[in-house]
């Protein structure tokens, strides 16, 4: 199990853009919380904190594939360095305001400032592997590697946010992902010899979008676990203070991250040779199946147990969905085609957010729980409906794709790409 992952890892610069990457997106995992712990400690209301956190996304969701955009065309370096540093000057507008309980109107301010620069680094270190790797096995197995890596954000994130915010000070989490973004993005971007090459003048960025319609019934599937995401975030926080333990919704929400890690890790690690479009609508249907359960629990313990079986299906699904989007996308624009699935997932978390903290305001976490199972229905309705549409679009395509090859201008083969943009994205999980 472990070879496929030694061998892409030992490739010059692998594992220290991936590193880098891993730290430059720890803001995925605690911006949400980190917005929800501080507004509502200061300003009293959960319903504040899930429209600034809604605020966020969905700006990150409208600038987000025109930002990539410009990566594609333009690279990395050039386009994310400002980038970066209006992302850490954003971040420190919201936690500046919210630990002076200062007027909201600049709460929102710095949450657009964040949502506009933000970007999507996991379709940053993606491409880079991409632009490194050649072989379908290599490729499948470096997503997968990831999207494991994305759950350990999500792992570790919301516990150290929770910390510092119970601990330290209300604002802690948003205060650890200006310091992860700063510093992480810097390290990433300062690695130029693994930086894929700008794709300036080159006809294949030259339409104005890479969305289709088989690209837009994906995304609208994503924004259905977007939004199971931004509601599990809030019900999770309300959940634990109503039982007087708030300092536990990190770890809990670590939990589920610690069960989609090891799916992840386990599906990277073998080769799959079935439609990607039939191991996305399972997913989909066994996580909007499993978050149904989230209506029978009373105990921390027992949301535990419910949030690591959830968590396993979250990965899995998230590598074969973003293996649809390597699939639908024309080559050269894959980090902008990962931007739209990872926005999908952003704008789903700042729906769920904003429902679910409106909710808990008026019956507590129950109403946030009843968001999630919501949304975990939506979602596995709206697959099933999509996969027709995904089924024919990928007709005759071979489980393994093509992927752009910038280093010889033509495609070459690759497993079918996996991700994770909650966005994840958990967006994010974005």
């Amino acid at each position: 199990m472990l070879r496929p992952y030694r061998d892409v890892l030992a490739r010059p610069g692998a594992l220290a853009f991936s590193l880098a990457g891993l730290l430059a997106r720890l803001p995925i995992s605690t911006v949400g919380i980190g917005v929800v712990l501080a507004v509502s400690a200061r300003y009293g209301s959960y319903a504040l904190a899930g429209r600034v956190a809604a605020v966020v996304v969905l700006t990150q969701a409208l600038c987000g594939p025109p930002l990539s955009r410009l990566v594609d065309r333009h690279g990395q370096a050039r386009v994310m360095g400002p980038a970066v540093v209006s992302t850490v000057l954003g971040l420190g507008v919201l936690a500046g305001t919210a630990t002076a309980a200062g007027p909201v109107w600049l709460l929102y301010v710095g949450a657009v400032v964040v949502g506009a620069t933000a970007g999507s680094v996991g379709a940053l270190v993606r491409a880079r592997w991409s632009h490194l790797l050649t072989t379908p096995a290599e490729v499948h197995t470096a997503y997968s590697w990831e999207s494991t890596l994305d759950e350990v954000v999500f792992m570790v994130g919301p516990v150290l946010a929770t910390v510092l915010a119970t601990n330290v000070v209300p604002a802690g989490g948003l205060l650890l992902a200006a310091g992860a973004a700063g510093v992480g993005g810097w390290l990433l971007l300062a690695q130029r010899d693994t930086e894929p090459p700008s794709s300036a003048g080159a006809d294949h960025v030259g339409g104005p979008s890479v969305v289709s319609g088989s690209l837009l019934v994906l995304v609208g599937s994503f924004v259905g676990m977007g939004a199971i995401f931004g509601a599990t975030d809030v019900a999770v926080v309300a959940f634990t203070q109503e039982l007087g333990r708030k300092s536990l919704a990190g770890v809990v929400l670590g939990v589920m991250a610690l069960g989609s890690g090891l799916a992840g890790f386990a599906y990277g690690a073998r080769s799959w040779t079935g439609p990607q479009w039939r191991r996305y609508g399972v997913g989909m249907v066994a996580l909007g199946v499993g978050v149904g359960l989230f209506g029978t629990v009373g105990t921390i313990p027992a949301l535990g147990g419910v949030m690591l079986a959830v968590g396993m299906a979250i990965a899995p699904t998230l590598i074969a969905g973003n293996g649809l989007v390597a699939e639908l996308v024309p080559r050269g624009r894959l980090t902008e085609g990962l931007t739209w699935v990872g926005t999908a997932l952003a704008v789903g978390v700042s729906v769920g957010s904003w429902a679910a903290g409106t909710l808990v305001d008026r019956s507590g976490s129950s109403g946030g729980f009843a968001v999630v199972m919501v949304a975990g229905g939506t979602a596995a309705v709206t697959t099933l409906l999509a996969l027709p549409t995904l089924r024919r679009a990928t007709a005759g395509a071979p489980t393994t794709l093509a992927v752009p090859d910038d280093r010889a201008g033509r495609p070459t083969a690759a497993a079918g790409l996996s991700r994770r943009s909650r966005r994840r994205r958990r967006p994010d999980r974005t």
